[in-house]
């Protein structure tokens, strides 16, 4: 009867803790993004040897690629999504303070035609000419 130590040995990892999700810099991401896209490299195998999921290393890699792709066919610079986020709260905030200064606008234009008093147009006169002879 063999003992249950005779065959291979794998490893089991315990986690007795409760942590955060671990966070990568961009200088972390690009260099795995790199190593990733080296000949004879794979992605899953990087992402296993770094400890970070092959899918996340597939979307650093994808979002490095398009946003490469899109900044060298608009001849642009490509901007984070966050700074656009806070550049559309910016024109949201903005337009809501023009739709209010455009009411306060219109109330006033109401109460200056409201307050002016209404110029009464007096009947013309008919003056006759006295050269006409028509007396």
């Amino acid at each position: 009867m063999s003992k249950a130590s005779d065959g291979p040995v794998s490893r089991v990892e315990v986690i007795t803790s409760v942590q955060r999700r671990r966070r990568w810099s961009t200088a972390e991401k690009v260099r795995l993004v790199e190593e990733a896209m080296q000949p004879g490299m794979s992605v899953s195998f990087v992402a296993r040897q770094a400890g970070v999921s092959p899918s996340q290393l597939f979307a650093w890699k994808r979002r490095m690629l398009e946003g490469g792709h899109a900044a060298v066919q608009a001849d642009e610079d490509v901007v984070g999504t966050s700074r656009v986020r806070e550049l559309e709260k910016r024109v949201r905030d903005l337009e809501r303070l023009l739709g209010r200064k455009t009411m306060e606008n219109e109330i006033l234009k109401e109460a200056l035609n409201v307050a002016r008093p209404k110029k009464r147009t007096l009947p013309l006169l008919s003056w006759s000419d006295p050269t006409d002879g028509s007396r």
